[in-house]
């Protein structure tokens, strides 16, 4: 095996996805722990906790969803379709 082949993303991006496999977690965590939020007190609004938990969770979601994303979108960049529409290799240099 030629030692320039890339056998993975490189260490800097590695750490970008796994950041962004962490923030989609958290809100399988957050909302399956039910024991943590399964009250009544404190009451917001007339709410219970755990109506205003969840809902608290549809914006905490989005926020962590989008910025996993844009991790995503960080650690591996677009490459361009060529005009034969493939999308540029590894080895392919963009014109």
């Amino acid at each position: 095996m030629d030692q320039t082949t890339r056998t993975g993303a490189p260490p800097a991006n590695r750490k970008l996805l796994v950041l962004a496999g962490v923030l989609l977690l958290l809100p399988l965590v957050g909302l399956l722990w039910v024991g943590s939020y399964a009250r009544k007190e404190p009451v917001i609004g007339g709410f219970p906790f755990f109506i205003w938990y969840q809902f608290l969770w549809v914006f905490l979601c989005s926020a962590m969803t989008y910025a996993a994303y844009r991790l995503v979108l960080k650690a591996r960049p677009h490459r361009p379709i060529s005009e034969d529409g493939a999308g540029a290799g590894e080895g392919e240099v963009e014109r």
